[in-house]
């Protein structure tokens, strides 16, 4: 049999998996990417991206590309049993760079993001190669690979990623128990082009008769979600005219107007692998977690696990840090993980409500927090929604007890910057590709010790200085440090996150988040202690 070697082997080339191969391609990481299928799939499966995952898009310099096919800051709305909207999501920040609701197509992204893998001689993308065994020996994980004529070989890898779905056999061949629940309730995903209605939003109906949704989608597509009954056939309701029959009680004649693209069934899973890390083998995205889409969090997540781990991966590839810094992933992402589960099957089971004296109580609330500011801007800004927090892994909190308003182990904000040069930034693209350090009015080099300085530059690490908004003596003549990057503060929110912070240095990960903040005083004490979890064997 053939033997073939590697650093990375990623296993499924959905979005998780191109992503990631283009972040170890990024990093120069040897990558093999196994994708069975040798076509794109036609038709729109994940439909919602948040600012979050765009700003991982935008790390290996995607984003720009792919919001060419997005329609930014869609409302998402909620409607009783009456039709009446009773509550809508509507955010309009943008604390990480990126508008927080963004529709697209995932056929269309797909493509975006393996047209990105041409950029890296490192990467090889194996369309038609299925994987089907995978075991671990010694130093290295081994795999069997079957190409697209049907011939074997032996891919042996450093370590493996399982991005293969909600089915992974990545998952089940290394014996990783997937815990949680199938909910009983079926739903008909409904894809349409050719749509002219004018709701140019996602709506949640809670109607108890047939809960269904509506998603507006970009190209004049549609997406349409109805809920299957336990006395209805699957076979029955999927057919073509029984499901214009359901959309046109909504729009009457319109659909007549409108291309079914695909009609099937879903059933939802509510459920968490037992571990993310096994040995060498690593799980993210739906072979991780795999939840409903009623936070529209499934991509999302997948999206979080993938930056969490290539700059991991990468970085022990290349000997910069210890493989234990590996386990740190199932231990920074499971909580978030598992948190989003649970507020999808919280939003599903308020949706799915077919008793209408529940449904009828369930609108009493919420017309009843309707009158109540904070509850209102607590769902138009989608603050219900869980913030990542991690209180253990690559972090450093210098208290045992973490509370919550600590802005270490949370997302750094990405607000635009000025450069020395005069040039208008998004932060990140300052901040570069692995660690940095940045300083609000302090040069953080100034206060590094020789040995800190030494192990931080082989980290490739990024030192910045920012300075308040025309705090030099000309347009021309900004300020500037040395040893560092000089930026400007143009519209005040780093100062305000520093302020909030109290302390002037911020340590930030690769994936944006904040791994210690210090004072001048306390810096080398701090990047010790970053340090030693970064090379503890």
């Amino acid at each position: 049999m053939k033997i073939k070697k590697t650093d990375v082997v990623i296993v499924g080339g959905g979005p998780n998996g191109v992503t990631l191969a283009n972040y170890l391609g990024m990093y120069n990481i040897k990558t093999v990417l196994l994708e069975a299928s040798a076509e794109i799939l036609p038709y729109p499966r994940a439909v919602g991206m948040d600012d979050e995952a765009l700003r991982v898009l935008q790390g290996v310099g995607l984003a720009e590309v792919a919001v060419k096919d997005m329609i930014a800051n869609v409302p998402l709305r909620y409607y009783n049993a009456r039709g009446v909207c009773f509550a809508e999501v509507k955010p309009k920040a943008a604390q990480f760079g990126w508008p927080m609701r963004n529709m697209f197509m995932q056929q269309l992204l797909e493509v975006t993001l393996r047209e990105g893998l041409s950029r890296f001689d490192s990467v090889d993308l194996s369309l038609g190669h299925s994987m089907t065994s995978i075991t671990e020996e010694n130093d290295k994980v081994v795999l069997t690979v079957t190409d697209p004529s049907g011939e074997e070989y032996r891919l042996e890898a450093a370590y493996a990623v399982g991005a293969d779905g909600g089915r992974s056999e990545v998952r089940k061949q290394t014996n990783i128990g997937f815990s949680g629940l199938t909910h009983p309730a079926k739903w008909v995903v409904v894809d349409a082009a050719n749509d002219t209605l004018d709701a140019p939003f996602t709506a949640l109906h809670g109607d108890p008769v047939r809960p269904f949704v509506c998603i507006y989608l970009p190209y004049q597509h549609r997406r349409w979600e109805f809920m299957l009954f336990p006395h209805e056939k699957e076979e029955d309701i999927c057919q073509e005219d029984v499901i214009r029959g359901l959309i046109r009680r909504h729009i009457g004649d319109k659909v007549d107007s409108l291309d079914i693209v695909r009609i099937r069934a879903y059933t939802h899973n509510s459920r968490v692998a037992d571990t993310f890390v096994k040995g060498r083998v690593l799980l993210c995205g739906d072979a991780a977690h795999i939840t409903p889409p009623w936070a529209g969090q499934g991509l999302n997540s997948g999206i979080r696990d993938v930056v969490n781990i290539g700059w991991k991966i990468a970085a022990v590839v290349k000997g910069l840090a210890s493989p234990q810094i590996l386990q740190s992933y199932d231990d920074e992402r499971r909580g978030h993980a598992t948190d989003l589960v649970g507020l999808a099957d919280n939003m599903g089971a308020i949706l799915g409500m077919t008793n209408p004296i529940m449904a009828g109580i369930r609108d009493w609330m919420f017309k009843a927090t309707d009158s109540v500011d904070s509850l209102r801007e607590h769902l138009v800004e989608f603050k219900f929604k869980p913030k990542a927090h991690i209180v253990k892994g690559i972090v450093y909190h210098e208290s045992e007890e973490v509370y919550e308003d600590t802005l270490v182990g949370k997302l750094f904000i990405q607000p635009d910057v000025e450069t020395a040069e005069g040039k208008k930034e998004k932060l990140d693209t300052v901040l570069g590709d692995w660690f940095s350090i940045i300083g609000y009015r302090v040069n953080p080099t100034d206060y590094m010790s020789e040995e800190n300085l030494a192990f931080w530059n082989k980290m490739q690490t990024q030192y910045i200085q920012a300075n308040p908004s025309r705090s030099g003596l000309s347009h021309d003549e900004r300020l500037k440090a040395s040893g560092c990057v000089s930026i400007e503060d143009i519209d005040n929110n780093l100062s305000d996150w520093f302020g909030q912070a109290r302390d002037k240095i911020a340590i930030i990960r690769p994936d944006r988040f904040v791994a210690a903040l210090t004072s001048a005083k306390r810096l080398n004490e701090v990047l010790d202690e970053l340090r030693a979890k970064l090379t503890a064997k």
